[in-house]
């Protein structure tokens, strides 16, 4: 071989090149971690709620009537709902209203009645049992009637012994039975009850009950058409921006998480008006009702709004504004393919 030739370069390596460093199989790059994976979801989700809240803090006066009508609407049937609750509490339970009256036999004292009335607290059936005497029964009367001087002059008691028997369920049926068993009691001269009444009550809280399920039904449609709207002209104008973001392979998950966090900002602001507006309301309704309660001689006020409702009435408006965002964004994500 001649000085000046040289051997050949070794296939894949250059003349005069550093030789490579070959990295073995066992420390090859394996991907991120699940901790790098975390903080990238959480930061991708900071970023879109960060977003979300700027861009709706960018239109104050629209996002505040848009949070105002969805309140609006959220507040009406719970409202309804508060009322008949005290309503129902004003009159006294609907089970009390549909108690059966036990009249004892005219020699029965006040041990037998006692006795009586602890027998029949201790049936399935029955929810309470309350004894009233027969001397407890004319003082009632003397007070309730405004003939007190008249019944003074009576020669001797004519009421009989009574207990008030408070069932746990209020049904035809059931009341019937119950009162057919209690008359079969020792004791026992008549049990009465109104089943006319009972039945009154019953379909007037049925009516009441209806009522609110189908203006929630109704609203929560209408809400759902808001929202809907509402994510609809935020998506129209972000289209050239959420176009391209698909162009350069932006997943649907990515382009729909700054959509349904708006839209359960929107329903947070939302649930807390509407929480604010029931609680104004039945204030300034309260004092009219307490006004005419104290001229009936009554001390009955409106309650306010319960903490848990309260707190059922933001967690479902976030809800329902999630579910509409996520039903406008799903409904005008195939038409955002790249041009």
């Amino acid at each position: 071989m001649s000085a000046k030739q040289m051997p050949p370069p070794k296939p894949a390596e250059r003349v005069g090149a550093s030789p490579r460093n070959v990295e073995s199989p066992e420390k090859g790059d394996d991907g991120p971690d699940f901790s790098s994976l975390l903080r990238a979801w959480l930061e991708s989700h900071r970023a879109s709620l960060v977003d979300s809240l700027r861009r709706l803090g960018r239109q104050p006066v629209g996002s505040f009537f848009t949070c105002l009508v969805m309140a609006i609407a959220l507040s009406l049937p719970m409202g309804l709902s508060l009322l008949l609750s005290n309503v129902e509490r004003l009159g006294g339970s609907w089970q009390r209203a549909a108690q059966i009256s036990l009249f004892m036999k005219m020699d029965a004292n006040q041990a037998q009645g006692q006795k009586l009335r602890d027998e029949i607290a201790g049936m399935p059936d029955v929810a309470e049992a309350e004894w009233i005497s027969r001397e407890q029964a004319l003082a009632e009367l003397q007070q309730q009637s405004g003939l007190g001087e008249a019944l003074k002059e009576l020669p001797q008691n004519p009421l009989p012994g009574v207990v008030l028997v408070t069932p746990k369920e209020v049904d035809k049926a059931g009341l019937e039975a119950l009162r057919q068993r209690l008359s079969e009691l020792p004791g026992i001269e008549q049990a009465q009850l109104d089943l006319v009444w009972v039945e009154r009550l019953s379909a007037i809280l049925k009516l009441g009950e209806r009522f609110v399920f189908g203006l929630a039904v109704l609203l929560i449609l209408a809400l759902l058409l808001v929202i809907g709207n509402t994510i609809r002209l935020h998506i129209e104008n972000r289209r050239t921006e959420i176009e391209v973001i698909k162009l350069v392979g932006g997943t649907d998950s990515y382009v729909r998480r700054p959509f349904l966090y708006m839209g359960a900002l929107y329903g947070t602001g939302a649930g807390l008006l509407a929480w604010l507006v029931l609680a104004f309301g039945l204030d300034w309704l309260n004092d009219a009702v307490v006004r005419l309660a104290g001229l009936y001689g009554s001390d009955f006020a409106l309650g306010g709004v319960p903490l848990s409702d309260g707190l059922s009435l933001l967690l479902g408006a976030v809800l329902l504004g999630y579910i509409g965002a996520w039903l406008a964004v799903a409904r005008h994500l195939s038409e955002l393919a790249p041009r």
